[in-house]
């Protein structure tokens, strides 16, 4: 069955990007390391593609240089159950990153993330306009997710 990998590409740091998330996230694991030999296209030994798990979702990385960086086109969601999770992610992804509104940052290698709440999407979606609306607000003004302060806003 065919299976959809993000592919991230690096300038050196394909390894240490590796070590850093499978640190992070549960139930992860390196799978694969492949370094260039005598045809290179790096130096011998150098590491080329590193392959790993991210809680059962496969992720390749390629040290492909300079010529590519990231951008906020392109963003891994968490989605997380409660408070704990969006303080668990948030410190250790945004740890020699950057911060941005709306649960965004970028971690110390430029990939972006969305740390959000489960919560944050029911009540966007809330069936009552006047919660929903109240929702957006509260979210608009945050730049790490307060689950409760979120919930306050929703309950007016």
């Amino acid at each position: 069955m065919p299976r959809i990998t993000p592919f991230l590409w690096f300038d050196g740091q394909a390894e240490g990007a590796m070590n850093f998330y499978v640190g992070i996230f549960p139930n992860s694991k390196v799978l694969e390391v492949t370094r260039c030999g005598d045809a290179g296209p790096g130096p011998k030994g150098s590491v080329l593609v590193t392959s790993f798990e991210l809680d059962g979702q496969r992720f390749n990385a390629l040290n492909g240089g300079p010529n590519f960086k990231f951008n906020e086109a392109v963003s891994f969601v968490i989605e997380c159950a409660d408070q704990a999770e969006v303080d668990w992610y948030w410190e250790r992804l945004s740890d020699g990153g950057s911060t941005n509104a709306c649960g965004w940052l970028k971690d110390r290698f430029g990939v972006s993330w969305q740390v959000t709440p489960v919560l944050m999407l029911e009540l966007l979606n809330d069936p009552d306009p006047g919660r929903a609306e109240r929702a957006m607000r509260s979210m608009m003004s945050m730049t790490k997710f307060d689950i409760a302060a979120l919930q306050a806003a929703a309950d007016g």
